[in-house]
């Protein structure tokens, strides 16, 4: 059985990137964009986070780019600093393979190192069960669902909200 690797994104995965979160935009729920980012706008998205020190990380099998996931910034505002919003994507054909809890956990240990206290994700589609429960498997609680927040496939959607501490979480004040 083939082993996952996880590690750091480069602008050079960007178009298998570009790829999964195209067919996530086209096929899936977990993302409310209607219309796929070309890779130019997928470079932009990728350097803003780089410029900003966010986490950006792919999950390879077998040599490939099958997954991705980042943190960003939750809210604009400066008192959300210490506070991150995840994402994470994965090809249809590597799903069900544990690589979605693994990336997540190098997530969380990244944004623990880069000084982060909280991290917010916002999952499309309160039927994402994969989504939901690699969350919960990585020590994310339920705080919240947005009944019917999304239009899209003709249907209406909802956001789940989870979150967990990272690091000292709250416990303690931050230093900048």
């Amino acid at each position: 059985m083939s082993t996952v690797k996880i590690r750091p994104a480069s602008e050079a995965d960007l178009p298998a990137i570009t790829a999964i979160y195209e067919h996530a935009v086209r096929f899936g729920t977990a993302t409310f964009e209607l219309d796929p980012p070309d890779l130019a706008e997928m470079t932009r998205r990728f350097r803003a986070l780089a410029d900003g020190k966010f986490p950006y990380l792919v999950a390879e099998l077998d040599g490939a780019v099958v997954g991705y996931a980042y943190a960003g910034p939750y809210r604009p505002r400066p008192a959300y600093r210490f506070s991150v919003e995840n994402s994470v994507y994965f090809d249809p054909k590597a799903q069900g393979r544990g690589a979605g809890k693994l990336i997540m956990q190098e997530l969380i240990a990244r944004c623990e190192q880069g000084g982060f206290r909280q991290m917010v994700a916002v999952i499309g589609d309160s039927a994402n069960a994969a989504s939901i429960g690699v969350h919960r498997s990585t020590g994310f609680r339920m705080i919240g669902t947005c009944d019917n927040v999304g239009f899209k496939f003709g249907r209406w959607l909802d956001t789940v909200l989870m979150q967990r501490d990272l690091g000292e979480g709250a416990r303690t004040v931050p230093k900048d």
